[in-house]
């Protein structure tokens, strides 16, 4: 029975949200803001969230390098530094997943509401070149996504890997847990390093895509 209502409650959230957006869209359109401009406004915003948690990552690595340096001192301020730079990189990284949920979820509608409008033109010619568009679009999209979600899979290991040494300095807070970090220091470094990588790489496609977007438009 619990897991009867579960899927019940599930379904019915999903209903509400679907029709949630439904209506924004539907709004939006009636002010002349399509689904088109909205997708592309979400793009410039996952981007710039990309680009604001690369930042974050950045001061993240620094602080951990300042624990690895420490040489005498307050050794709680520098916990209490660290401890405040992994909090700020988990809000950044859920902000960037996020945005890339809000991009997938008006995607798909225009998309879903493309196809189905394929079939309403009586001009075979201009039902082909829209379809040819349609096509291209997914095909840029994809590349797009491709690059986002791969760059919001390195996150999760950076974060854990954060979150381990967070730890194990707050309940060794002596010269001799520094020392341990000091180990950890190089693997995080790289991880860190791949994941700017990756993100620079979300930033570029994304710009690429809204620059074509923005293109075929006008």
């Amino acid at each position: 029975m619990k897991q009867k209502l579960r899927v019940l409650l599930g379904a019915s959230l999903l209903t509400l949200v679907t029709g949630c957006q439904t209506a924004y869209y539907s709004a939006m359109e009636q002010v002349g803001v399509h689904k088109r401009d909205i997708l592309v406004d979400r793009v410039v915003d996952a981007r710039d969230s990309q680009a604001e948690a690369q930042e974050q990552f950045k001061d993240a690595l620094e602080q951990f390098r300042s624990v690895v340096q420490f040489d005498g001192g307050e050794l709680d301020k520098v916990y209490n530094q660290l401890q405040a730079e992994y909090d700020d990189s988990v809000d950044a990284a859920e902000d960037v997943s996020n945005r890339i949920d809000k991009v997938e979820s008006v995607a798909e509608a225009l998309f879903e509401e493309w196809n189905e409008e394929l079939g309403k033109y009586s001009s075979r010619k201009l039902r082909n070149e829209s379809a040819r568009k349609l096509r291209e679009t997914r095909v840029r999209y994809a590349e797009l996504l491709r690059t986002l979600k791969q760059a919001e899979k390195r996150m999760a290991p950076v974060l854990a890997s954060l979150q381990d040494n967070v730890l194990y300095l707050k309940h060794n807070l002596n010269a001799r847990a520094v020392g341990a970090l000091k180990g950890e220091f190089r693997g995080i470094k790289q991880d860190i390093d791949l994941l700017l990588r990756d993100m620079q790489r979300a930033i570029s496609q994304s710009d690429r895509f809204i620059r074509e977007m923005e293109d075929r438009q006008g």
